[in-house]
């Protein structure tokens, strides 16, 4: 068989074939990405905003909501567009694009979470050694690490994808250019592909998993010798980043561990990871935690203080001028 590409685009068979339901789902998609943009961004710029940045737990939370922004707008605005559309078309490179970017930041998202979870073991278990050893430049390593881990395993992929023949069907089983739905549409034998694709994101997101798994558990022994006082707090800060990891991992793990030609709800559970855990993060950090309300609540403060300083000078300028309009007018009459 020829390994030429005679496909040019692909078309998307969405979620739902029912016209009606896409047009339902259309609102509440726009509402989901609305409140997305609107969370993440609130805490990116509370967070920035405040002391809360000089804290590896809140630098690490800073960059996980930078990724929530992200991910999710590479998948969820076309959605939104396909929902409305009769036809949800995407050409080949614009697929192939889709399927490097939405894998770069899902990588780098999962590898900031490992960020989180070694802060918080070095935070509860080695508590005295912890500014030293998760100093910012550490920090910075981590994150560039995770940039640099993503990239890899997304350039793995897209090179994976780009060598394999297209000869029809177009028709991808999704909503978005995923590498599971593209591998069933090769028009030769993907046995050895489609176990490497396990391999590089299956079965690397079930041993993070089991790591992440590992590491909470060390900390739940270390807990043993603390106070009431020290176990509360150490299960509040650690509980939301448990509920994050389980909420992203789960669907995940169950998307791309099983072979590409088994018969799954994977557009369905993928929802998962790409609609409802970006929004449902802002409100678990937040919810569950006194100091962001509070800097929230400072921070907002001073943009109403900074907002109505504002509004004072401008009305105190537009006052002047009109005082000076009115002056003037009024030496011409004299005049006259």
């Amino acid at each position: 068989m020829e390994t030429h590409k005679n496909i040019t685009e692909f078309i998307f068979m969405g979620v739902w074939e029912n016209r009606q339901i896409e047009l339902l789902f259309f609102f509440l998609f726009l509402l989901c990405y609305l409140a997305v943009l609107m969370g993440n961004s609130v805490i990116l710029l509370t967070i920035n905003c405040s002391h809360l940045i000089e804290q590896p737990m809140y630098y690490f939370l800073c960059h996980l909501s930078l990724m929530d922004l992200c991910y999710p707008s590479t998948v969820i605005p076309r959605l939104i567009r396909d929902l409305a559309a009769t036809r949800k078309n995407i050409s080949y490179n614009e697929c192939m694009t889709q399927l490097f970017t939405a894998h770069l930041l899902a990588g780098v998202e999962i590898f900031i979470l490992v960020s989180m979870a070694l802060d918080r073991y070095v935070a509860i278990v080695k508590p005295l050694h912890y500014m030293v050893i998760m100093s910012r430049k550490r920090c910075d390593m981590l994150i560039a690490t995770a940039w640099i881990l993503g990239f890899w395993h997304s350039i793995a992929l897209l090179l994976m994808v780009l060598s394999l023949p297209f000869c029809g069907p177009n028709h991808i089983n999704h909503y978005f250019c995923d590498i599971k739905p593209l591998l069933k549409l090769v028009c030769k034998d993907v046995h050895v592909v489609s176990i490497l694709a396990i391999v590089n994101s299956g079965m690397v997101l079930f041993a993070i998993f089991i790591v992440l798994l590992a590491s909470y558990i060390l900390i739940l022994c270390s807990l043993r010798t603390r106070s009431s006082a020290g176990k509360r707090k150490a299960l509040s800060t650690c509980s939301s980043h448990v509920m994050v990891v389980v909420l992203f991992f789960g669907p995940c793990i169950y998307t791309y561990v099983l072979p590409a030609g088994n018969e799954n709800k994977d557009k369905e559970i993928s929802v998962f990871y790409t609609v409802i855990a970006p929004i449902l993060n802002p409100v678990i950090y937040t919810l569950r935690n006194s100091e962001m309300k509070s800097a929230m609540h400072k921070v907002w403060s001073q943009l109403s203080n900074l907002e109505l300083k504002y509004v004072k000078q401008s009305c105190n300028s537009a006052l002047m001028f009109l005082g000076q309009l009115l002056s003037n007018r009024s030496q011409k009459v004299q005049t006259i």
